[in-house]
């Protein structure tokens, strides 16, 4: 038994779930954390425990935010989606023709499929910026217009750490007049009661968790797997993340960068959200609320995401990509290699099961800078879930 106490709920019958939540906090050094999970539109676990700060003066409740970083991108793509299902925009068009500007430099034909599959090659422009520099929108925008291609487009993948959110945020906009958060929060959140935030109001900032053990950005980009680079990556092999740099600022640039960064919007990187909403999120698309059944089965099409990442290199060899969400072809995150959704750096991660209708999340603050969607902590969990789908099954 966890000396951090566990709160919530959890159906009789998925009651190791609950085992595993605490193991997390026992055996696998686990914080401040949660999970929830609903299954056939039931709400069969909403567990929360620990602390939200490293002191341990803060505890982690139901309605805690966690910085889900790359967990950003499933929300971006479906709103994306969301456009593309009601006929507002098409995946398949170059994004030139909703932004003009994205032509440049060979960009023309780049669709907005190639962005959703990392494969368009805009990875980032080839001279870093500096973190601060990333809180002007249109500045950010207008130098990805301009940058070439770092490889050809659709010829191979390479993860868009951040020029995802940016790029696929201005098709938002020149589509709809509205930020991408402002579309999250009009068009899918406030209408299903979903918590989950791109751009967070400062009124909702002391719900947040304290990013516990997240590495240095410096040792970010000099950390992790050396993947085969094209000739015209090697005078920068990690430029795809240089529109990143400090984009998650590091604690000696103090609370005030924080704040910013909580702010403004990143939709690739900064969402906020707690355990129950994003898995509530997912329950939405598990049960056809949000998607349409045609368009939920063209999402998990596979891209050719188990080619070698340009940019991650074997890092992301767990999974393949659909468009705009990570898939489970290797069956990491439980049985059905249809499931799909999206992990984030430190270990959180959730996903639908659209044939076992499942909606998933896991959250936490301790972070582990190896795993994505392969978290052992998250894997415990979701193990578990269908461990007890098959009980019932029997």
């Amino acid at each position: 038994m966890t000396d951090k106490p566990v709160h919530g709920r959890c159906d009789p019958l998925f009651a190791k779930v609950r085992d595993a939540f605490e193991a997390n906090f026992t055996e696998r050094d686990d914080v401040g954390a949660a999970v929830a999970v609903w299954v056939e539109g039931d709400l069969v676990v909403d567990l929360w425990g620990g602390h939200a700060d490293a002191a341990a003066r803060r505890p982690w409740r139901r309605d805690t935010l966690a910085s889900v970083f790359s967990g950003s991108k499933g929300l971006t793509s479906t709103c994306i989606h969301l456009l593309a299902d009601r006929g507002e925009l098409d995946l398949y068009a170059p994004v030139a023709a909703y932004w003009p500007e994205f032509a440049q430099a060979g960009k023309q034909d780049i669709t907005v499929a190639m962005v959703l599959a990392h494969r368009s090659g805009v990875i980032g422009p080839r001279a870093p910026l500096h973190w601060s520099d990333t809180t002007d929108w249109d500045a950010v925008c207008a130098r990805l217009a301009a940058a070439e291609p770092w490889w050809s487009p659709g010829s191979a993948q390479g993860y868009h750490m951040v020029s995802f959110g940016f790029i696929l945020g201005e098709l938002v906009r020149r589509v709809t007049g509205r930020t991408l958060g402002q579309y999250l929060r009009t068009e899918i959140a406030e209408p299903l009661g979903i918590d989950v935030h791109i751009g967070l109001l400062a009124a909702e900032h002391h719900r947040c968790a304290d990013m516990i053990g997240k590495p240095h950005i410096r040792d970010v980009l000099a950390a992790g797997d050396a993947p085969a680079m094209p000739v015209s990556l090697a005078e920068h092999p990690k430029a795809g993340l240089s529109v990143a740099m400090g984009h998650i600022p590091d604690d000696e640039l103090g609370s005030h960068a924080l704040t910013r960064w909580r702010l403004g919007e990143f939709p690739a990187t900064n969402a906020h959200v707690s355990a129950i909403g994003m898995a509530t999120f997912y329950n939405a698309l598990a049960q056809g609320k949000l998607l349409s059944p045609e368009h939920l089965d063209l999402v998990r099409i596979c891209q050719g995401g188990n080619d070698t990442d340009l940019v991650l290199g074997s890092r992301v060899a767990d999974h393949g990509w659909g468009l705009g969400y990570m898939l489970n072809q290797r069956r990491v995150a439980g049985p059905n290699p249809r499931s799909f959704g999206h992990g984030g750096s430190g270990g959180s991660f959730a996903f639908a099961d659209l044939e076992h209708r499942i909606g998933y999340a896991y959250v936490m603050n301790r972070f582990d800078a190896t795993k994505c969607n392969a978290d052992p902590r998250s894997l415990a969990l979701s193990d578990e879930v269908y461990a007890a789908l098959r009980v019932a099954q029997d």
